[in-house]
This record gives C-alpha cells, structure tokens and sequence, in this order.
C-alpha cells in the first residue's frame, strides 16, 4: 500500500483480529454465496465499483474476475476496497481494504472453482469461466459496524489497520 504497510492474508487477518474476520465472513456470505461490492482504481486515478462474489478457500479471500475493466484495473494497480453487502434487518456493515494479486497457483484455482461451483449447485463452469483471472485480496484495513436495526442513532465501529510497527516486529494496530 502506499503508506508502506504489510498485507495479509484472509487466514493471517483472522489470527490477528478472529472478531472482525468471523463477523466479516458473516456478512460477506449472509445470502448463501458471498457478494460485495468491490471498488479498485481506475487509470485515471478515480474509483470504480462493482458487484462480486468473493470466496473464502484455503484461509484466502479471492474473486474471479471477468475480463473487464476492473480486472485491468487491479492487473495496474492491486489497490481494492471490498465491502459486503447491506443486511435488509439493519445497517451492519464490513469492508476491508488491501491489494490484489493474482493466484498462479492450478491447484488454489480448481479448489476456489470447486467452491464457487457448490455455492451454486453448478455441475460445470458457466461459458467464460475460464477466462476469468482468479485475484487474492490480501487485507491491509477493516471496519466493521454493528447497529441494533434500521435507523440505529449509535452504532458501534471497530476499525483495525494492520501495521509493520517497530523494525523486525509487526503490530496490529486498531
């Protein structure tokens, strides 16, 4: 990241911060597969936002992406934000924000397909699966907010951001 700090892994955020990670899971798959919007930077340095279905395999965050402009965006610049959809009971809400990267790894790619195909009850890839590029998202930051239902006037805000700390040593910083 810009500021020079340390991403992680999805498994290596949930040893830091299980809270948050279990929280995080929960409202990333709160509709059965998980769905999120994901934000990456465009070209010309502005945002872009998308609907996606992130997995959780192997303690790894990752998406498929189509080909697209937003996979040409993390391919130039790996910056992303990843926030979960909206409950319709209240206004919790969970985003992490880090880089991305593609997954070269064959067998990482068949066991996250194997996932994203039982989330779906699919037999066999749909057309162009193939072409999509497999991106692990590693997390820099988080925020995780809980509401008692709509219209909540305190709602409780946890933020975490993951920093090197003192040299040789790496601190979790909330």
């Amino acid at each position: 990241m810009g500021d020079g700090a340390e991403v992680l892994s999805w498994g290596d955020f949930r040893r830091a911060r299980p809270d948050l990670a279990d929280a995080g899971r929960g409202l990333l798959y709160q509709f059965g597969v998980g769905l999120g919007f994901l934000a990456t930077v465009r070209k010309d340095g502005g945002p872009r936002v998308h609907p996606i279905c992130p997995l959780i395999v192997e303690d790894r965050l990752l998406a498929f992406i189509v080909p697209s402009p937003k996979a040409s965006d993390l391919h130039r610049d790996g910056r992303y934000a990843l926030h979960a959809f909206p409950p319709e009971r209240d206004e919790d809400a969970f985003y992490v924000t880090g880089s991305a990267c593609v997954v070269g790894s064959t067998g990482l790619r068949q066991l996250a397909a194997a996932a994203f195909f039982e989330e779906r009850g699919l037999s066999e890839p749909p057309p162009g699966f193939d072409d999509q590029d497999l991106f692990e998202l590693r997390v820099e930051r988080c925020l995780l907010t809980r509401t008692t239902g709509r219209g909540d006037h305190a709602p409780r805000h946890t933020t975490w951001r993951w920093s090197e700390g003192q040299p040789g040593r790496r601190t979790p910083v909330t």
